[in-house]
């Protein structure tokens, strides 16, 4: 490896940083700095690409050291998860906001989820059929093979899972394991902790005002320090994402995305449908969906180039909060649920269009209406226990093409192009869970239409 040439890659890089920190000291909106690092990073990893070719030493020692600023702010954001959830639950019951329409709450989002999740599945399927898209047609090389061969191993870890078994996975056993994130459901089973102490904490304000007086203002003193964590955090997103979107666009096998073209580009245009459908919800309940799209483009744009729901979960639920006016609780729960519940993009769009593509290979016609109903109807009762099995679209995949009797070993077919696709299942899964934020808090009257109305805050120093 030419060690001149590292260190002038990782010298551009610092000084695209301080690019966007001078930026920030001349207060350019968040938007707007955010933007500036995608774009900026897509033209930096393409040049490196051009320069040194995908696979060189060079571009894989730069990214080494890229991913100190990229993947150090998402694991910087994955440490905040788990405290964020859980006081921001419990300060939910101590300031009365979740106190009498926790189930409520909870069954709307859920519904909502699990709701679009349905009708991604159904957008899905029509795209797949008007791109006429088929298993047969995707080369196969060793590494779509040994991708097939490894899922056929994990499916059998995961077929014979049933739907209570997979629900019963949400409860937390040991909540002391669940702040560690150790399970796939780990979030939730939090978030349910939380309920339970707030719960709790209700009973005790009837009986014994003074210790729940005490136990509140601790609460508020944890959550304000939690959330000026969370906000320090948030300031490095620019960085994080210039630095997520040159690794991506420098080491991305644009070969291979030429040969699997027709898949990519029909894959996007399903989600797009999704987040159409979307925008069309959020105006069907009084609210102005361009408001939301200008506001919710940072924590897209990062969940997009970072791929990764569950890192997005801080600038998901300070969105919400801060930006969109929903409720703390609400936001909570709906960006708690999100990460393993109804997930439009993983568990909606990629396992139907999977389903419809490997049909004909074993002689279903992917037109028969029964096919198509119990397609929708899988994808629909599978989407709400992926969280059970280890989450992903690989698993909702699995759980599908068993369920439907069809070859997993065929969902590893698109394994060059995963990457890429996955971008936008993760944005579009993030998109699903803020959409059932701002319906569910508006459904229940706690919207503040004022906040979703008035331009985005700026996140304080």
């Amino acid at each position: 490896m030419n060690t001149v040439l590292l260190v002038v890659n990782i010298a551009i890089m610092i000084l695209l940083v301080s690019l966007l920190f001078f930026m920030q000291k001349k207060h350019v909106s968040f938007s707007k700095r955010v933007f500036s690092a995608l774009g900026i990073g897509i033209v930096f990893g393409f040049v490196l690409q051009l320069v040194y070719g995908a696979g060189s030493d060079i571009i894989k020692g730069s990214v080494e050291w890229f991913n100190i600023v990229g993947v150090g702010y998402v694991k910087l954001l994955q440490m905040i998860v788990m405290p964020l959830v859980f006081i921001s639950i419990i300060a939910a019951f101590t300031k009365m906001k979740l106190s009498n329409n926790i189930g409520k709450i909870s069954g709307l989002i859920i519904s909502i989820l699990v709701g679009t999740t349905a009708i991604a599945a159904a957008v899905a399927i029509a795209v797949t059929l008007a791109f006429n898209l088929e298993a047969v047609e995707i080369p196969q090389g060793d590494a779509e093979t040994s991708r097939g061969e490894y899922l056929e191993q994990r499916s059998t870890e995961v077929e014979n899972r049933t739907l209570p078994q997979q629900m019963l996975d949400l409860l937390p056993a040991n909540p002391f394991l669940d702040f560690t994130g150790a399970r796939p459901t780990s979030t939730i089973a939090v978030v349910i902790f939380a309920a339970f102490i707030g719960l709790a904490f209700l009973g005790v304000r009837r009986k014994n005002p003074e210790h729940a007086e005490l136990f509140s203002k601790i609460v508020d003193a944890f959550y304000s320090i939690v959330m000026r964590v969370v906000t320090l955090i948030l300031r490095l997103t620019p960085y994080g994402v210039l630095a997520l979107m040159t690794r991506v666009t420098a080491t991305s096998d644009y070969t291979a995305i030429m040969k699997l073209g027709k898949f990519v580009v029909a894959s996007y245009v399903a989600l797009a449908i999704v987040f159409i459908i979307h925008l069309i919800l959020i105006t069907l309940s009084g609210l102005n969906p361009v408001t939301y799209v200008k506001k919710a483009i940072p924590v897209l744009t990062f969940a997009f180039t970072s791929r990764t729901s569950a890192g997005a979960l801080p600038l998901n639920i300070k969105t919400q909060t801060k930006d969109l006016g929903v409720s703390e609780g609400v936001a909570n729960f709906a960006g708690s649920f999100g990460l393993s519940i109804g997930q439009n993009g993983c568990a909606g769009v990629y396992p139907a269009m999977l389903a419809v593509m490997i049909a004909p290979t074993v002689g279903i016609n992917p037109l028969n209406p029964g096919f198509l109903a119990t397609l929708i109807l899988i994808v629909t009762i599978s989407s709400f226990g992926v969280a059970g099995v280890g989450g992903g679209a690989t698993f909702a995949a699995i759980l599908v093409l068993s369920a439907m009797d069809l070859p997993v070993a065929l969902a590893g077919l698109l394994i060059s192009v995963e990457p890429l696709i996955d971008m936008g299942r993760t944005a579009v899964n993030v998109s699903g869970s803020m959409t059932a934020g701002i319906l569910t808090s508006k459904a229940t009257g706690e919207l503040d239409t004022t906040v979703y109305s008035e331009p985005t805050q700026q996140l304080e120093a």
